[in-house]
């Protein structure tokens, strides 16, 4: 199984996708007041409620405002989930495209997302379209996140 899942981060990488910054949410960004109203469009739960996910804006740096947040198991010993935010780099995404998103589960891996994104590029000061796939670990909590190609 570990060559399994190795092969298919190796296979990630070789295609040109990049690893994303996963933090915890003790960072000013995960502040409620960034959740993106209509909370009930952008936000959604999945695995009965366990996990959920919410878009994020914090206005400023004005090119890269966006991120998500993941509530997610493992839970604390208060009965609290872990709480990770996805950024691009130590910055935001131009653009997530949340009403759209996708996603799948598969028992060896969890549950899995992608989302169409936007990075700014300041070396061409202009928007690359990207893809964003998420995995969650429920049983681990390990959340992996990586952009790569625009599908």
């Amino acid at each position: 199984m570990k060559q399994l899942l190795l092969g298919a981060i190796f296979a990630i990488v070789a295609a040109g996708a990049q690893a994303q910054t996963v933090t915890d949410c003790e960072r000013w960004e995960a502040n409620i007041r960034n959740l993106v109203e209509p909370w009930e469009e952008n936000t959604r739960t999945f695995s009965n409620g366990k996990v959920r996910v919410a878009l994020i804006d914090t206005v400023e740096p004005a090119v890269v405002p966006l991120h998500l947040l993941i509530l997610s198991p493992p839970y604390g010993v208060l009965g609290d989930p872990q709480c990770r935010m996805i950024s691009h780099d130590s910055n935001g995404f131009s653009g997530i495209d949340f009403a759209n998103m996708l996603a799948s589960y598969d028992p060896a891996t969890g549950l899995g997302l992608y989302f169409q994104v936007q990075i700014y590029n300041p070396d061409t000061a202009d928007f690359e379209d990207a893809g964003l796939d998420i995995t969650i670990n429920q049983a681990t909590g390990e959340i992996t996140a990586f952009v790569g190609r625009a599908n």
